[in-house]
């Protein structure tokens, strides 16, 4: 089922509120929807540390460029990067690719259609930290929502996205707010 986190009301925990903190290094740059060799690289090194029993495995650089760059709607890529001595005026980060975010933007919301970092600096909580920041870039839009794509119950890779409420799921008649239960529970 598809979710979305209602950004207006949605307060970071304290565990988040640390998360956010600690990544303020970064700086996360709204570009074109154009795939690049560097992201590629990292997109790679993301699926093999993270999902190499996934779907995904199989991409080459052509399928890669099509997921990026073949859109209907309104796509950017965003790059995280840490932040630069000249961030301030350009509002680009400096140095190698850490993040990004493939975002679609829509008429109600920012989606995250697909993101991934460097797997080495996971203890840093990038995945979270994106969202976060994703959060922020939707209200700063004035939009209602941050799509956060699909969410299985019981699965416990997608389980991360019961973190960020209220959480809103898509039913055959509307959306609904998500429970506080735990995975595995059956609902509506």
């Amino acid at each position: 089922m598809s979710v979305r986190v209602r950004v207006d009301d949605f307060r970071p925990d304290k565990s988040q509120r640390r998360n956010y903190a600690r990544n303020s290094r970064l700086v996360g740059a709204e570009l074109p929807p154009a795939a690049t060799g560097e992201q590629y690289s990292l997109f790679r090194s993301y699926l093999d540390a993270r999902h190499a029993d996934g779907g995904m495995m199989d991409m080459t650089v052509g399928d890669y460029a099509a997921m990026v760059e073949e859109t209907h709607v309104s796509t950017m890529m965003i790059e995280y990067r840490r932040r630069g001595i000249n961030t301030f005026l350009s509002g680009m980060g400096d140095g190698p690719l850490i993040g990004a975010a493939l975002t679609d933007v829509l008429i109600d919301g920012l989606s995250m259609v697909y993101s991934f970092y460097e797997p080495d600096l996971q203890s840093d909580g990038l995945g979270t930290f994106m969202i976060l920041d994703h959060i922020e870039r939707t209200r700063r839009r004035g939009l209602p929502y941050l799509y956060l794509g699909y969410w299985v119950q019981g699965s416990r890779k997608m389980d991360y996205k019961r973190r960020y409420k209220p959480l809103e799921y898509l039913t055959p008649t509307g959306w609904a707010i998500l429970p506080d239960e735990p995975a595995g529970t059956e609902f509506a």
